[in-house]
């Protein structure tokens, strides 16, 4: 019994961090779920009509237009970060290459081709065209998720448009119309605007600033101008 208990643990331990911020998302989610229905049911009343039930408000296109914005927000965030901190830096911060080592780096330091050892990933020791799909990997699926997430914002958020449009007797739009409506780039903009700034201000403060034992900080004791450095 106590082997099954070490083997949880171990499993636990080694995990903390994805399965505390997969609960976190799951109950922020059920958060704005909850919050999101008891006010379009304050709205409903002082309209005086029927409030609506949690499964049909989650199943609605107002609630899904608003989680797919903010998701396609967060993996565009991320997929431009990937991207950019392979080719630009930032001297002195801990989320930047050192200034002189910009782009893809060498063979040897990226542990590819002849390089390559026995706990290497298998298409990494692979070679040939699964090692390349392999070496931008991230990158690839950060911007699928975010193609991905983006479509079915604009897909949601037109749907939604479209209700609104049918409750106030004016005509719905096409799919292609909605695209060039102030609607959706005004939902878009303002979610992307708020992920530039902060990985903008993440990439600044890390030069200046410290959180003791965070690896996304570097040592409290190191100099500003130390790059790429984590404490």
């Amino acid at each position: 019994m106590s082997g099954v208990d070490e083997t949880a643990y171990g499993f636990l331990r080694n995990n903390a961090l994805s399965l505390v911020f997969g609960g976190l998302f799951l109950a922020t989610l059920g958060g704005q779920a909850v919050s999101g229905v008891a006010q379009v049911n304050a709205e409903q009343r002082a309209e005086g009509l029927e409030p609506m039930a949690l499964l049909d408000y989650v199943t609605s296109s107002s609630f899904m237009v608003d989680v797919m914005e903010n998701w396609q927000s967060e993996y565009l965030q991320f997929f431009l970060y990937v991207f950019a901190t392979a080719w630009l830096v930032q001297k002195g911060s801990s989320e930047s290459k050192e200034p002189g080592q910009e782009g893809t780096e060498s063979d040897r330091e990226q542990q590819v081709g002849r390089h390559a050892t026995e706990g290497s990933p298998a298409w990494v020791r692979a070679g040939g065209w699964r090692t390349t799909i392999f070496s931008r990997s991230l990158g690839l699926v950060m911007g699928g998720l975010f193609l991905l997430t983006w479509s079915a914002s604009a897909v949601t958020g037109w749907v939604a448009y479209n209700s609104d449009q049918l409750g106030q007797r004016q005509d719905a739009v096409t799919f292609a119309g909605y695209l060039g409506e102030a609607d959706f780039w005004n939902r878009s903009f303002q979610n992307w605007q708020s992920e530039m700034l902060a990985v903008g201000s993440m990439a600044i403060f890390a030069v200046y600033l410290r959180q003791r034992g965070s690896p996304e900080s570097k040592p409290v004791g190191a100099p500003h101008a130390d790059t790429g450095a984590t404490g």
